[in-house]
């Protein structure tokens, strides 16, 4: 070959875009296969962001508020108005819970509104940290370990709130101001339990309108197949513990 013929073959070579031919790890859009585009319908969740505590922190976990607004929040371990008199959580404002679970809490409001269009879930906790579990269980340690059981898990065992799936809930209005359920939340007399509500409608301790209150909530919840705790009125589960170990890990750090 002519060396002026080199010199043009090395020019021409440098002048290819080396753009032009996608990279492998690139998304490349490709045209869809005739009669296959017609059949897409879905469209992905996009997954909220966590607040200012980091994705990391709550991974895996969605804001309720983000699949259902009208689903209205008040985090009773934010405050002081729970049985430890004091807050557990401190940066921790929005309330958080599996996907699949949120999801489920957000046809329950949907149902909700399609029997009454003035009244609103109120979620008073939803995911737990271990950590915050442990503070529980610990401040109740002049009671039997059997009792205890009944009105805070073992955090040795988890509690599903531990995993994203189970939820502390109760009936709104509008305005905030929560139905009357016959024994407040965080209530440890028998009354608060769901399984001995027929020994207090005889006694009258268990009003008519109390009782039916708590059948409008159980009603809605069991709708997605939530189930209730026999202990107390406001806890439901997604799932059972053995599921729930199986398919999602503990909130184990401390945002509180």
């Amino acid at each position: 070959m002519k060396i002026y013929q080199l010199i043009f073959l090395l020019v021409l070579v440098s002048c290819v875009d080396s753009d032009a031919t996608p990279n492998a790890s690139e998304n490349v859009a490709l045209s869809p296969v005739k009669g296959e585009s017609e059949n897409v319908t879905e469209v992905p969740v996009e997954i909220p962001v966590v607040e200012s505590l980091g994705p990391e922190i709550f991974e895996g976990l969605v804001d309720i508020q983000s699949y259902n607004s009208d689903i209205y929040v008040e985090l009773k371990y934010a405050s002081k108005d729970n049985f430890m008199g004091f807050p557990l959580y401190e940066r921790m404002k929005r309330a958080y819970l599996q996907p699949d679970v949120a999801k489920r809490l957000n046809y329950c409001q949907i149902y909700l509104s399609a029997l009454d269009t003035s009244l609103h879930l109120l979620v008073y906790d939803a995911a737990r940290p271990v950590s915050v579990q442990k503070l529980m269980w610990d401040a109740l340690d002049t009671v039997p370990p059997a009792v205890r059981g009944k009105y805070v898990s073992n955090p040795a065992n988890l509690s599903l709130h531990n995993m994203g799936c189970a939820v502390d809930i109760t009936i709104c209005t509008a305005d905030g101001v929560a139905l009357d359920m016959g024994a407040g939340y965080d209530d440890f007399r028998d009354i608060a339990f769901p399984n001995k509500e027929a020994k207090y409608l005889k006694t009258g301790e268990l009003t008519k309108k109390q009782y039916e209150n708590r059948l409008l909530l159980r009603k809605v919840m069991t709708s997605q197949k939530f189930r209730q705790l026999p202990t107390e009125w406001w806890h439901y589960n997604a799932y059972s513990r053995d599921v729930a170990r199986r398919m999602f890990k503990a909130l184990e750090v401390e945002p509180y």
